[in-house]
């Protein structure tokens, strides 16, 4: 499965003289090839578009400095490196967040202008918010073998060489993270309904229409009576530093934010994280970005909004191709 990820072409490597290397073009061509499946890979892993980005540059890097031949298979050799590279960077990453100011949230990424619903729909269910949350119980390890498995597709034996471990490791790590990620709780995955994409863009619409015209008995028809609010401020902005829980106080919450709300500040619905979202913003400046499920009576059960701004930097690039931004 392919994802809709930046393409940006990555420049030839020059050599030792400043001239570009013989077949550096070429070499940069084939990356650029395999550059939306890595982006998809690391972000997956790490939660961070930011991050994903970095790790593909490195990669890059990395690519455009090896003997190619001694690369029989470039999809193979790109994705062990980005996969390594992303192991190393979760275990501070581990570190980082059990230190977050408040929740921490994975940063979100907004579909490229005109993306077909199709395409939104086939994104889902391996980049939703909801997912990206549960992989975060995982080891890193677990999260590897996860990600290889559920979400590309690759079988057991591969992964086993992608992350030299035996293969028989590989299928223990793989059904203990598929438990752990299906276990209830919060968040768990027994809380959620089932995607519903055109249910799903209808509440999403109706809460946009609702807190648009400040009706608050509208915003009520469409959340769940146990829905949860939670919010990422990351200490940059203010913020509920805990979860919202239960309708009546969500409802509170939310007239409460909107009387404290810039001035100027509207309501796009736009495809995120593989599904309708919402996002706030000032002319092409992005506020915030929330993300949403449904709840097993099919109204929202979760909202999910990101306003730290250190997370709207790739959210607000794409969001400038938009004919809605204000950009």
């Amino acid at each position: 499965m392919t994802h809709d990820h930046p393409h940006a072409s990555a420049p030839p490597h020059p050599a030792p003289d400043g001239q570009p290397r013989p077949g550096a073009e070429a070499d940069a061509r084939e990356f650029v090839g395999h550059r939306g499946r890595l982006f998809g890979l690391a972000y997956r892993m790490l939660g961070s578009a930011e991050e994903a980005e970095d790790v593909v540059q490195d990669a890059y890097l990395r690519w455009s400095g090896t003997d190619r031949g001694a690369v029989s298979h470039p999809g193979a050799w790109l994705a062990k490196v980005v996969t390594h590279l992303c192991l190393n960077r979760l275990t501070s990453a581990r570190a980082t967040r059990e230190s977050y100011t408040g929740s921490w949230l994975p940063e979100p990424v907004l579909a490229e202008a005109g993306a077909g619903p199709l395409e939104a729909v086939e994104r889902h269910d391996d980049v939703s918010t909801a997912l990206l949350l549960l992989l975060e119980r995982l080891t890193p390890a677990e999260r590897a073998v996860y990600v290889l498995r559920e979400a590309f597709g690759y079988p057991h034996r591969e992964i086993a060489g992608l992350l030299d471990l035996a293969e028989a490791n590989c299928r223990q790590l793989y059904g203990r993270a598929a438990r752990r990620v299906a276990e209830p709780g919060d968040g768990g995955a027994a809380r959620f309904g089932p995607p519903e994409p055109e249910r799903r863009r209808a509440l999403v619409e109706s809460f946009v229409a609702a807190a648009r015209d400040g009706d608050l008995a509208g915003l009520e028809k469409v959340l769940a009576q146990d829905v949860v609010w939670w919010s990422d401020g990351g200490g940059k902005v203010r913020a509920a530093l805990r979860p919202v829980r239960g309708r009546d106080h969500v409802v509170r919450f939310l007239a409460g934010v909107a009387r404290r709300t810039e001035e100027g500040t509207r309501l796009t619905v736009a495809e995120v994280n593989g599904a309708p979202g919402i996002v706030l913003h000032v002319g092409g400046r992005i506020t915030g970005v929330a993300t949403v499920a449904l709840h097993a009576d099919g109204r929202i059960g979760e909202v999910w909004f990101v306003s730290n701004p250190d997370k709207l930097g790739h959210a607000t690039r794409r969001f400038a191709a938009y004919p809605e931004s204000g950009g």
